[in-house]
């Protein structure tokens, strides 16, 4: 994290307030697209990648607030950001079963990012241990006071926590307090978990929130619960903001239709592209969802950067763009390989093609410095009469 240099202007911690940018995108009819919080893959380099082609708005990996606050070493490495360059709305998400520890590390974030989020949703054992993401859905009143200390404490910091009242904060200053959450398999538990969570709804406590329709046992495969996503967003869309995470693997496929949706456009093919594809209309029935406000992906941005760009599939622009922002803000030389691999893997939509054969992404695996990577993704492009990496990154 960088410090808080006295080089830096003040204009570097005036940001846009993340309620405006849902203003933005209902204004111009559409979803408010979010690339989730992703632990080792939500790095500054991928989150300027998905900014490029698109994503409003970008969550950091979940980030144990009680470990942030006390060392400089883990401030550094969890909450990456550039100093130059336009603005990346950035949303902070801790970990954190402290109303004390959430406040701190918000405070010592709020000057870096357009807002914070507490993870209730993280399913994993280590988590659920130390009561932290989703076993915190079984403690409503912990979560709604950490979330009233955080706004004091960032309110007290003089940051401006007043919601809509700060979405045109003169001097930059508004921030967010925001949650993701699962469901419960008794949805009345989860209604009643938002209900106190949200608070007074003249003042409400948060200013959006995001639902991963999964339960904390409910596998990834498994699809959503459309059920519970049609419920909530009816009972609760009306009084704050509502993102989706889960099953957003490409905008052709949600299980869901919309108003936001019908003049999104899509791009089917890497070689063939339409600028105004309808829709496909499935046979199946799907619910309307009239008062969704976002939709936040994972695993199909980690595949295709340019999914909210309407692509259904990984260009090799993407795959450009994600070098030029690897060259500015590094990652370690295997996690780097890994995105790659998945970038030139065959993604989560229908169309199953993919720039790298299998024998291609292995051969990737198998470098250790960048400069071969380039060259190797540059004599495949150059096979298929492409324009070579290196070229493509001095252009962007």
């Amino acid at each position: 994290m960088a410090n808080m240099d006295k080089n830096i202007g003040q204009e570097f911690y005036s940001r846009t307030h993340p309620l405006k940018i849902f203003d933005v995108a209902k204004t111009e009819g559409r979803y408010l697209f979010a690339c989730a919080p992703m632990v080792r893959y939500s790095k500054l380099a991928f989150r300027q990648t998905v900014h490029h082609f698109g994503t409003d708005l970008c969550w950091t990996p979940m980030i144990l607030a009680k470990e942030f606050n006390r060392n400089n070493v883990a401030r550094d490495s969890d909450l990456t950001i550039s100093t130059t360059g336009p603005e990346l709305p950035t949303i902070a998400q801790f970990g954190s079963n402290s109303p004390m520890e959430l406040s701190r590390a918000s405070s010592l974030a709020a000057p870096f990012v357009n807002g914070v989020d507490l993870n209730c949703g993280c399913p994993q054992a280590w988590a659920c241990a130390e009561t932290l993401g989703a076993a915190l859905m079984e403690k409503r009143e912990l979560v709604r006071d950490m979330v009233i200390a955080t706004r004091r404490r960032l309110g007290d910091d003089g940051w401006g926590v007043g919601k809509e009242a700060d979405i045109n904060n003169l001097q930059g200053k508004g921030r967010s307090v925001s949650v993701k959450i699962r469901v419960h398999h008794d949805l009345r538990k989860t209604v009643d978990f938002i209900t106190t969570v949200l608070g007074d709804q003249q003042d409400r406590n948060i200013d959006w929130l995001t639902i991963h329709p999964r339960t904390r046992r409910t596998q990834s495969s498994v699809p959503i619960n459309l059920e519970a996503l049609e419920l909530l967003t009816n009972m609760f869309g009306d009084k704050l903001p509502v993102l989706v995470s889960g099953d957003v693997f490409t905008l052709s496929t949600l299980p869901y239709t919309s108003h936001l949706l019908k003049h999104q456009p899509t791009f089917t093919s890497n070689e063939n592209r339409s600028e105004d594809n309808e829709l496909p209309i499935s046979d199946e029935p799907r619910p309307h969802l009239p008062k969704l406000a976002g939709l936040m992906s994972a695993r199909a941005l980690l595949a295709n950067p340019a999914l909210f760009a309407g692509y259904e599939t990984c260009p090799w622009e993407a795959v450009d763009v994600f070098m030029n922002k690897v060259a500015r803000a590094p990652l370690p030389l295997k996690l780097g390989i890994h995105h790659l691999t998945e970038m030139c893997g065959a993604g989560f939509g229908p169309d199953r093609s993919a720039l790298l054969s299998k024998g291609e992404r292995i051969r990737l695996t198998e470098f250790n410095n960048w400069v071969d990577i380039i060259d190797f993704i540059d004599d495949v492009k150059k096979a298929k009469g492409i324009e070579p990496t290196a070229r493509a990154i001095k252009d962007l």
